[in-house]
């Protein structure tokens, strides 16, 4: 396969404005689609190495998974090898222990599987995940290990089939891509079925251009690269991904690798020795920039200032370019300085050592050991004070009992069950929501003023969000309600409200908000609320309730470990969550179907991150399970609710 200069300036393109999005510049709110480009650029490299290689009678399965593994594997271990010792020196048990199942899920492959499954439940922020970027590799890499063989099968039946089967695949790999966007947002973002037509587009590339060489192009080309563009500074967090959207950026790059080539003026353009020199490096770039990032986050106790971001593009590059010098180009040398044994070697002893610090780190206990031997050679009241409450901050556990009932999926309720708890306490109390709603049934709970009460709860199920996905389950909510109306006594909805504090630029953001960054409330998704909450009362007859956020403390709890700084909650954040309360409540009590009450009015709300020897937040926007109990205990109780309906 031919060298083309342009491919690698359009790897710049690619890495660029991905680590200038997680840098957190809003100018790049599309940065991500970045991530994309590539795929298209792997999909087009790849099948174009299996074209040649095919048609040359060249092709060889171990051959293939031997470059694979010289390109990806020794600057992607060299990075987690340094990555390991900042994970333990710096994170918190709970922290720790994420990092080491990233580690065993790295190793493997299927880190994208992890981060969809952990993502439900915000038990850390993504910013602080140092592997959260692997999860596109393992996609890449579940491409290549399936793609070959399925080439190689088709290509013996016909050539020209294999290119519309593929074509056909990646239709039926966009269309479940277009239905996850609205139904299985998570599932869809991580997983290959949703992403691999991207890395086909490219594959589709490869056989044109295998049979024309040469379809240069000055307008198709540029508006390749004004599609990639728009696409980087139009789209944002917000607009669903990958779908049809990421057409935009998916077709942009094939027409620039279709019809860009050296005569053109975008090949002229990403062939300049700047933007080359960067796409040689950007694999080593995109390796080094989200560690880098989050555990200069996780370190820090504000979030990093413009210049601390700045220098850590500067300094990630200098990596970048240090990693492809010494780790890179050495095992990718033609002179084949390892042969292909101590590949394999090599690869194999870096997984299993992987493996293992991923198991050992997954040991609680024996972080647990390591962490307070090493934080009781400290200094400080306050450090016995954290050590104590070690154990009850580091997760939430449902507070369920024989009627106080925690579920994700109304589906699941017994009836049976139901009938008994209903007899012997009367009618049931239904508390809806997110992540904050698990954390308000457990404060409840812990109150001991309400015997029969069930939570449907689950992170990130809100009525506006994921509505009506198999994960939230709120078409199976409205059931429930039929079914069991004449034995509801009160609906009670609550969520966090970091979801309607924007940013300058009035998208949904809230940790760019509490830095300072704060425009207004979502006024849109406050009204799509109210209009939900209110059509139980008119539909069903049952009264309905929104209680308000709790604050949020706006950081760790474990940055004050070492350190004898104030622990109340950020000012920006209770001066945010009092307008935020007025500003729902004037929208909500307009209305004759249901009421909205903040939360102070009914719950002791702490405004520390420790209180009485107890974490009262085990992360940023969480209670921690003595926390609840502490709210829970010293709170005027939920038979107020009533009154105020």
């Amino acid at each position: 396969m031919k060298y083309r200069p342009e491919i690698d300036g359009l790897r710049a393109i690619a890495v660029l404005p991905v680590i200038l999005f997680h840098a957190g510049f809003p100018l790049f709110s599309g940065g991500f689609i970045g991530v994309d480009v590539f795929f298209v650029i792997s999909g087009y490299l790849i099948t174009s190495i299996l074209i040649d290689d095919i048609e040359n009678n060249k092709f060889s399965l171990i051959n293939f998974y031997e470059r694979r593994a010289r390109r990806i594997l020794p600057a992607l271990f060299f990075v987690i090898f340094v990555c390991i010792p900042f994970a333990w020196l710096w994170m918190p048990q709970a922290q720790i222990i994420d990092f080491s199942q990233s580690l065993i899920a790295v190793s493997f492959f299927i880190s994208n599987f992890l981060f969809w499954r952990e993502s439900g439940y915000f038990d850390t922020i993504v910013d602080e995940k140092p592997l959260l970027h692997t999860w596109s590799l393992a996609v890449e890499e579940q491409f290549y290990i399936f793609f070959p063989i399925l080439l190689i099968l088709l290509w013996s039946f016909s050539r020209n089939k294999t290119f519309w089967f593929i074509s056909m695949l990646a239709l039926i790999s966009l269309i479940i891509s277009e239905w996850g966007s609205r139904n299985e947002e998570v599932a869809n973002f991580y997983l290959a079925p949703s992403r691999v037509w991207e890395l086909f587009t490219g594959s589709i590339a490869a056989f044109i251009l295998s049979k024309k060489k040469n379809l240069n192009n000055n307008f198709l080309s540029t508006l390749g690269l004004l599609a990639i563009a728009f696409s980087i500074f139009y789209f944002d967090k917000n607009t669903p991904f990958p779908s049809l959207y990421t057409l935009t950026p998916v077709i942009g790059t094939f027409l620039m690798i279709i019809y860009g080539h050296h005569e053109t003026f975008v090949a002229k353009f990403l062939s300049n020795k700047v933007f080359v020199s960067i796409g040689l490096i950007s694999y080593s770039a995109y390796l080094w920039h989200q560690p880098l990032f989050a555990f200069t986050r996780i370190k820090l106790i504000q979030e990093p200032s413009n210049l601390i971001v700045i220098t850590l593009i500067i300094f990630n590059f200098v990596l970048a370019y240090l990693s492809w010098k010494f780790v890179e180009k050495p095992f990718r040398s033609k002179n084949n300085k390892f042969n292909r044994k101590e590949i394999f070697s090599y690869s194999i002893l870096a997984i299993v050592l992987t493996t293992i610090i991923g198991f050992v780190g997954s040991s609680t206990n024996l972080y647990q050991k390591i962490t307070i031997s090493s934080y009781e050679n400290n200094e400080g009241l306050v450090l016995k004070k954290i050590l104590k409450a070690t154990k009850r901050h580091l997760s939430l556990e449902m507070s369920s009992t024989d009627c106080h009932i925690w579920i994700k999926n109304t589906s699941s309720i017994d009836q049976n069950h139901f009938s008994k708890c209903n007899e012997k306490h009367g009618n049931a109390l239904i508390i809806l929501g997110d992540s904050h709603a698990m954390n308000f049934f457990n404060i409840v709970s812990y109150s001991g003023s309400y015997p029969f009460i069930i939570a449907v709860a689950q992170g990130g199920c809100r009525p506006y969000r994921n509505f009506n996905s198999e994960k939230c389950q709120y078409l199976n909510f409205e059931n429930f309600i039929q079914q069991y109306k004449n034995s509801i006594n009160l609906i009670v909805f609550h969520q966090s409200g970091s979801y309607f504090i924007a940013d300058k630029k009035g998208i949904v953001d809230s940790d760019f908000a509490f830095k300072g960054g704060f425009s207004g409330f979502d006024q849109k998704g406050i009204k799509f609320v109210k209009e939900y909450l209110e059509h139980f009362v008119k539909d069903y007859n049952v009264p309905t309730i929104w209680v308000g956020p709790f604050l949020e403390y706006r950081r760790k709890p474990e940055d004050f470990l070492l350190s004898d700084e104030n622990y109340r909650v950020n000012r920006n954040s209770i001066n945010l969550f009092k307008a935020l309360d007025s500003f729902i409540m004037e929208i909500v009590n307009n209305s004759i179907f249901t009421k909205y009450i903040p939360f102070e009015n009914l719950f002791w709300q702490p405004q520390e991150a420790i209180f009485e020897d107890c974490f009262v937040f085990r992360n940023k926007d969480h209670y921690s399970q003595c926390g609840e109990k502490l709210i829970g205990l010293k709170s005027y109780g939920i038979k107020y609710f009533e009154g105020a309906i």
